[in-house]
Order: structure tokens, then C-alpha cells, then sequence
């Protein structure tokens, strides 16, 4: 029996797939796709995914494909400096095309042991108590103990369970595509830039190989958004805003998208989950979906992999939605916000302006940019150091980084003292002797995660909180 299948094979599911890998599980990703996506739809990681991939040791792989940006303008397209002080060794957004994130992370699963099959759809499904199965459009049937759906805002999955979900649907929607352009560049950099002062949801840029990403508002909410627009459409909206439709031609992978803003009312339903845009779609504003998603798997991998193993404490797996919806729904919000703000209407525009001004302070800057970056999440673990429940930022140690430390997906004690052990459970939590002048407490217990669920130096009181995260004891 397959241990875990994933339906969608999109970052989210991918990513999901590496986590269960670095554990052993067998993992099957379905994505109904012969070939991956070209189209361009996110541009970049955020602060918090790209420590999500300095975590796994994938950083460099990304690096070497992406660019440094430190900009101001990721909320509500406000344009202030990149906030000084952010509590992170990664201060910067990675400009990366998504095409390019997808592949890494495929790349990934698959040197991991994933089976990834393409052109793989899944149509129906079942679970009882001992497993899930699935059924594909071919007639096929596969069991497995756990299904996940990772297959984006129309999913399958979701509709499957009959899971709600409820919100706002679209009001607006924006055509996307790349094309080439007949109209100099200096001409086309120029007539965008004043577009942009009234028009945020605007936007022509060149890619590279002499094409252009396309961005542009359209006439109004299409009755089936997964048909496409054609050139025309896209020429003629270029028209609306601009006066000229650029010499637009050769165009190629044109999509549109939506403002339906809209979450699933659980995440769970027995074996089967979901995460990424099964679980919550929202407006690109700010540029957060490829990363929520991303940061859902990271959240769920290691949760679902001890619940294979026979090791997850009690409510370990549900843990999974308590956590993870809330950072969702405030996604939710702050889109909403965003959207609110950039109306050309006189109400929203003076609270645009009063917030431009607030931001003028660094701590709401910074404030507003780590929600943006997923700096800001923290979860509820209850009383205690005002370290737990945040995520801790790579420190230095004398014997290299923490985050080189936690490539292989398992909880970590980070010991300034000496004194401490992890025995019962060194073959879930690795214990890392070392110490930082960038750290003020004696020792800390992370998740696989990187979320500090323990900080201290006293022996028993770790031992009482390993069981909570890490289950109980091994014999040996």
C-alpha cells in the first residue's frame, strides 16, 4: 500500500513530497499535467520561504536561478524602503519565475524517492478505516493510508468531501500572458510607469528572449475562467488603459485570474487533507499564494510522517489545520485590505494615504512586511519563553549555521550548555551541542519546522515537553 498520495503536482505538493521523503514514506504525486506549467504566475519567494528552503539545504539551488531584491511597495503597492532590522539572516525577496520554483522542487522530490506520475487525473475516491482509495480517469485504483490534495482552487479533492468553502467570489479579474513587443522599449517603460501611478493591477515588464509578462485588467468576470483569453482580448484591454496595444504578437501561455477570495471550512476529513489552494485562494496581492501553500506542506510533512511512523503524540496531525488556517484566514484579511486600499474611490484612497504615512515609522513598516513575508507567523504553544511558537532565524554557531543543521527534516535541540540529552528520542530530535553570540537562552527545542516549542536548562522540564511534540520514548 502507498503510504501518501498527493493530488497536484504544484509547488505545494511537491514540496510536501520532498518532507515526506526526508522520512521514508512511500509518496505517489498525481497531476492530471503531462508537462509542467510555463505560465508565470508568481514571481518570487518571500522571506519565510526562503528559509523554509535554507532549512532543507535547497537554498543554493535557488540562488543561483533567482535575484536579490530589497524593495518596499509588496503591500498595497505602497512604496516605502525595505524595513531595517527584520528578525532573519534572509532580509530580501528572491525573484524567481514560478516555472523555474516548480522544477527545483520536483527536482527534489523526485532525488528523493518520490514517484511523481504525469498525466495522472484523479476523479473519484473513497476512505474507510484502514485507508483511502482513489480513483483515476483511466479506471485505475490505488490505495493508500493518506490522500492529500494539493490541486489548487477548483479541488477536486475538496469537492470530493464535500468541504465547504466559503468567501467572496470574484469581482475582477486580470488577464495575464507573454508576447512580444514591436514598440521600443524606452516608449513601453515610460507609458507603463504613468499607467501605474493610478493603476496598480497594471503591468508590462520584459522577461527575457525578447518577451513580455502581460498583466492587465479585464472587462469584466469571465463566465469560465479556465478559458483562456485570446491576443485580442488582451491587445484590447491594452488599448483601454494605455492608448496603444504595444505592437503586441507572438503570444503564448495566456491565462487570467481572479479576485475570489475564499477557505476551506477544515482541512481534514479523516485520511484526507488539504493544503496550498485546495485550502484557500485569495487576490495575488502582495504575492503570497506560492508561499502560503509552500509553508502549508512544510507544516504538514513532518506531522503526517510521524502519524505514518507510529510516533505522533495524540493531536499531532490535527495540528496541521489549528495552526495552519488562521495564518490563512489572516492572508485572507490582509488581501482584502490591500484590495480595499488600492480602489481609485476617494474613502479608500485618504486611508491610503493616512497609512503612508503611519508607515514613515519602521515598526509598522516592518510590521507590514512581515505579514506579507510569513516573518511575522507565530503559533500558540501556551505560557512560557517569548520564544515559543515563533519560528527561529538561522543563527551563527561556532561550528557553522543551525539552519545546516536541520536539512534532514527532524526536530533539534540546540544545547548551549552541554548538559542536556535527548536520549528516548535521538531518532526523531538531533542534539546540537554549540553555542551563539546570537542567541540569549541556554537551549532550545525545535520542530522540524524551526517553531521553538521549549527554551531553558533544566533537564526535567525538557523531558516533559518532548512527549508533546515527539511522542513518546523509543525503547532502545
Amino acid at each position: 500500500m502507498i503510504d501518501v498520495i498527493i493530488a497536484g503536482g504544484g509547488p505545494t505538493g511537491m514540496m510536501l513530497a520532498a518532507e515526506l521523503r526526508l522520512h521514508g514514506v512511500r509518496v505517489v504525486v498525481l497531476e492530471r499535467d503531462e508537462q509542467p506549467s510555463e505560465i508565470v504566475r508568481s514571481l518570487g519567494l518571500h522571506v519565510r520561504s526562503i528559509e523554509v528552503m535554507d532549512q532543507r539545504g535547497l537554498l543554493e539551488r535557488f540562488l543561483v536561478h533567482g535575484k536579490k531584491y530589497r524593495l518596499g511597495g509588496y503591500f498595497a503597492g505602497i512604496t516605502k524602503p525595505w524595513p531595517d532590522r527584520m528578525d532573519t539572516a534572509h532580509s530580501y525577496i528572491l525573484g524567481i519565475p514560478q516555472p523555474v520554483t516548480d522544477r527545483l522542487l520536483a527536482e527534489r522530490a523526485a532525488e528523493l524517492g518520490a514517484e511523481i506520475r504525469r498525466g495522472c487525473e484523479l476523479v473519484g475516491g473513497s476512505q474507510d478505516e484502514r485507508g483511502v482509495t482513489a480513483e483515476l480517469a483511466d479506471g485505475t485504483r490505488l490505495r493508500s493510508r493518506y490522500l492529500v490534495g494539493c490541486d489548487g482552487g477548483r479541488s477536486t479533492v475538496r469537492k470530493l468531501l464535500d468541504i465547504g468553502f466559503p468567501g467572496d467570489a470574484a469581482t475582477h479579474e486580470w488577464l495575464l500572458g507573454e508576447m512580444k513587443m514591436t514598440v521600443a522599449p524606452e516608449e513601453l517603460a515610460a507609458v507603463v510607469a504613468e499607467v501605474r501611478k493610478t493603476q496598480r493591477g497594471f503591468g508590462v515588464g520584459p522577461i527575457g528572449d525578447g518577451m513580455h509578462r502581460v498583466v492587465v485588467p479585464a472587462e469584466a468576470v469571465a463566465a469560465d475562467p479556465a478559458v483562456p483569453p485570446t491576443l485580442e482580448e488582451i491587445k484590447e484591454r491594452l488599448r483601454v488603459f494605455t492608448g496603444t496595444n504595444f505592437g503586441a504578437h507572438s503570444a503564448r501561455r495566456l491565462t487570467r485570474f481572479g479576485d475570489a477570495t475564499r477557505l476551506a471550512e477544515r482541512y481534514r476529513a479523516g485520511r484526507v487533507l488539504l493544503a496550498g489552494d485546495a485550502a484557500h485562494v485569495h487576490p495575488p496581492l502582495g504575492g503570497q499564494g506560492l508561499n502560503l501553500g509552500v509553508q502549508d506542506a512544510f507544516n504538514l510533512g513532518w506531522k503526517l510522517a510521524a502519524e505514518i511512523g507510529g510516533w505522533a503524540p495524540e493531536s499531532l496531525l490535527d495540528s496541521y489545520e489549528a495552526e495552519r488556517r488562521p495564518v490563512a484566514a489572516d492572508v485572507l484579511d490582509t488581501t482584502r485590505a490591500q484590495s480595499e486600499l488600492m480602489s481609485l474611490e476617494a474613502g479608500p484612497q485618504a486611508v491610503r494615504r493616512l497609512l503612508a504615512e503611519l508607515m514613515e515609522f519602521e515598526e509598522v513598516n516592518r510590521y507590514l512586511i512581515e505579514k506579507i513575508t510569513a516573518v511575522g507567523v507565530h503559533y500558540d504553544f501556551g505560557d512560557g519563553h517569548e520564544l515559543l511558537g515563533h519560528r527561529m532565524r538561522d543563527v551563527r554557531l561556532k561550528q557553522g549555521r543551525l539552519y545546516e543543521a536541520m536539512h534532514k527534516g527532524r526536530g533539534l535541540l540546540l544545547d548551549q550548555t552541554g548538559r542536556l540529552s535527548v536520549d528516548g528520542w535521538a531518532d526523531r530530535v538531533d542534539h546540537v551541542v554549540d553555542v551563539s553570540d546570537e542567541l540569549d537562552v541556554p537551549a532550545a527545542l525545535l520542530r522540524p519546522d524551526g517553531h521553538v516549542v521549549w527554551a531553558g536548562e533544566d533537564q526535567a522540564d525538557l523531558l516533559n515537553r518532548l512527549p508533546a511534540w515527539f511522542g513518546a520514548p523509543s525503547r532502545a
